[in-house]
């Protein structure tokens, strides 16, 4: 029974420690602050805004986004609630938008594009065992023998590896309202074979949130 139950302790601890080393799927590529913003009020009240075209996943982005940053003590609001899934937006829905939500900043979030990372493993093929591979003694088989033979014949060959990943490139900006310029940005990269959609915005956002924290906005 204790021995039962270390076991199973075990292996609760192994599933821990498995989920706390998991990696997250998006990284920061590239990040930029501006001077003006150095030793400044911290940001206060923020319009979210993801320009997809697949409009929900738009209201999943920024639902999610504006909940990690109202955990971090910021008011966001999400512009699916003011803002139409169309192509444009003109500067006068923009300002609208911002005014009905009292925000200082829009954080707007777009896909910047798209590649893919192809990676060989070479195979290996070592030189054929020395003798002819069969025999049998009196004592049955020898040195040889056909399954001997065809299992080293076997372990000769390694086939090559193909990995492939897919990867989705991020682009995301935060403005100042009143004088509409970029105070920040972050290019990131998303590795899309690491999950299914719902994990992949939650490892987004909590990178985005993550960094805006460490450079002293939120």
């Amino acid at each position: 029974m204790i021995t039962r139950r270390l076991a199973g302790l075990l292996l609760v601890a192994a599933a821990l420690v498995t989920a706390g080393c998991a990696t997250n799927p998006t990284s920061i590529s590239a990040q930029w602050s501006s001077p003006s913003i150095a030793g400044g009020a911290k940001v206060q009240n923020v319009l979210v805004i993801a320009a997809l075209r697949d409009s929900t996943q738009r209201r999943m982005v920024e639902d999610r986004m504006v909940a990690d940053l109202g955990a971090a003590g910021v008011k966001a609001s999400p512009s699916h609630r003011v803002l139409p899934d169309s192509a444009e937006v003109s500067e006068d829905q923009l300002r609208q938008a911002v005014t009905g939500a009292g925000a200082s900043h829009v954080l707007i979030t777009s896909i910047s594009g798209q590649t893919t990372d192809v990676r060989i493993t070479p195979g290996m093929v070592t030189g054929p065992g020395w003798g002819p591979g069969w025999g049998r003694s009196p004592m049955g088989p020898s040195w040889g023998g056909m399954s001997r033979y065809y299992n080293t014949a076997w372990a000769r060959s390694t086939p090559p590896e193909v990995r492939t990943t897919q990867n989705l490139h991020g682009d995301t900006r935060l403005f100042d309202v009143a004088s509409s310029e970029v105070v920040w940005s972050a290019a990131t990269t998303t590795v899309t074979n690491r999950g299914d959609v719902p994990t992949l915005i939650d490892g987004f956002v909590r990178l985005i949130v993550e960094t805006l924290k460490k450079d002293g906005l939120i």
